[in-house]
């Protein structure tokens, strides 16, 4: 058997020999088997896991949708809603906006439902597929964005608990150039150095080429620093917690003494801790969403990592899974009595569902986490209760009898009260049928005053000022009575000589 097109390889493989060099070549798993290279067939998962693999992933797919649903509500609240309802935040809009693009790399494909393999033994990749090219392109963009934006999330914390820094308009745009400029950059080098293609499910994910340096490490890098981070600002808290418990200093925050509160070194223990629970309080569900997602990031890589490591050592040592391959010839291609053996050179399945099931739930951690009741009511309100407001301002009179009432409410000064300039009264256009179309008169009946309950003081009418003529009694000081030396030309004392005159002929 000199060519290796004539070898006809076992079932269930392939020879390769049939087969052009379309699709993502380095995703076969191929061995040598006499002169000829035989194949696994594509998709490789249908062969390593149980039945169920493609159903449990469909489901994961699923819990993305809801989980994109939970988002775009987060999303359209922020917009439309008032600030005083939702809350919003440049910090919680950018990560809910990132959860959406991670989980459209989910969303799309089983949207589309795209074909996983180019061939019987060649996946797809980005080059072959435009379902392909979107869905890992959303799942690394959403990826770098989510960790960037945890890491500012943490970092930001940290400035405002640890070093009492106010996080201003300086931050924010220095955080909408990291947390969306890096994660362009990555999404760029991934595909130039690395490519994606359908690795397991209907979704793909980045190639084994180059991408520790281009993903997977830079990710695992950014989380570090952001666990570091986080657990340094958990130190601070804890640190100021003890030192409150020693503290018998009777100054709190609510003394009357003045203090500067803005200097960490003048805040007594007691104070700082104060401060940094009410910090804690406003934001611990930003620290609860910091470590779900940063745990979430950490066991995706992981887990990805060691499969992909997997599936290169075993496409590179044919040894490896021999075992298995042998199971596969001696049962006629029936891979159920060799799953067992397929388990140890892939991720078993619970753990891979677990990656997918918890990458679908961010959006809905954001949802619990980032929504509030009020977002609800305020919906309602202005879906509900707009129509009926709207209707009445096209009744002009109605509206301007409103507003009429609303001005006999506003409070008045004693002075105006007195002066016959008080607010107007319900008898000016209660009386005269036209009022609808009349200016009303506000300048008729006075309204009278009426003292607070509470009130220490009652209005008085302005002291007239006396006229009484300001005079100086030299002898109520001690000054002289009279300028020394100075007399009138009839000898007098007693009469004043203007001293600028004293000289003149």
């Amino acid at each position: 058997m000199s060519n290796g097109t004539e070898v006809e390889c076992p079932k269930p493989f392939l020879n390769v020999a049939g087969f052009d060099n379309g699709g993502f070549i380095e995703g076969r798993v191929c061995q040598p088997y006499f002169d000829a290279t035989c194949c696994l067939p594509c998709p490789m998962t249908q062969w390593a896991y149980p039945d169920t693999f493609e159903t449990m992933s469909e489901a994961a797919n699923w819990v993305s949708v809801v989980s994109t649903v939970g988002c775009v509500f987060l999303l359209l609240s922020w917009a439309v809603l008032p600030v005083e309802k939702t809350f919003r935040h440049y910090l919680s809009i950018s990560l809910t906006t990132a959860v959406v693009f991670m989980n459209l790399g989910f969303v799309i494909p089983l949207a589309a439902q795209p074909e996983q393999c180019f061939d019987a033994i060649t996946p797809n990749s980005m080059k072959t597929s435009s379902v392909c090219a979107a869905s890992g392109m959303f799942i690394i963009l959403g990826g770098w964005a989510g960790v960037l934006w945890v890491f500012l999330r943490a970092l930001s914390l940290h400035l405002q608990i640890c070093w009492q820094l106010v996080v201003g308009r300086n931050f924010m745009w220095f955080a909408q150039v990291v947390g969306w400029g890096l994660p362009g950059a990555g999404v760029v080098l991934a595909f130039l150095l690395s490519g994606v293609s359908f690795r397991f499910g209907q979704t793909c994910h980045i190639n084994h080429k180059n991408s520790l340096a281009d993903l997977w490490i830079p990710l695992l890098v950014f989380s570090g620093l952001t666990i570091i981070i986080q657990f340094a600002t958990f130190g601070y808290c804890i640190k100021v917690y003890l030192a409150s418990l020693a503290d018998n200093s009777a100054s709190t925050e609510g003394s009357n003494m003045p203090s500067y509160t803005n200097s960490i070194r003048t805040m007594t223990p007691k104070q700082a801790y104060r401060r940094v629970r009410r910090v804690i309080a406003l934001q611990w569900r930003g620290i609860a969403i910091v470590l779900i997602i940063i745990a979430d990031v950490i066991f995706f890589s992981v887990v990805f990592v060691f499969q992909d490591n997997t599936v290169e050592a075993v496409k590179n040592d044919s040894t490896i899974a021999r075992p298995w391959a042998l199971c596969l010839l001696d049962n006629g291609g029936d891979k159920e009595p060799c799953l067992e053996l397929a388990s140890a050179l892939v991720v078993n399945m619970p753990t891979v569902g677990a990656v997918l099931f918890l990458l679908g739930m961010n959006g809905i951690w954001l949802c619990l986490l980032l929504g509030r009741w009020s977002m609800i009511t305020g919906w309602r309100d202005l879906l509900i209760s707009s129509p009926s407001r709207s209707k009445r301002e096209f009744v002009s009179v109605d509206a301007r009898l409103d507003d009429l009432k609303k001005d006999t409410l506003t409070p008045i000064s004693p002075t105006l009260a007195r002066s016959g300039m008080g607010s107007p009264t319900m008898h000016s256009h209660n009386q005269d049928p036209e009022s609808g179309r009349r200016t009303p008169d506000f300048f008729g009946q006075t309204q009278r005053y009426h003292t607070p309950a509470r009130s220490f003081s009652s209005p008085r009418p302005p002291q007239q000022p006396q006229q009484a003529t300001v005079t100086w009694d030299p002898t109520e000081t001690y000054a002289r009575g009279q300028s020394p030396g100075v007399y009138s030309q009839d000898g007098n004392p007693n009469n004043y000589v203007n001293p600028l005159g004293m000289n003149r002929l």
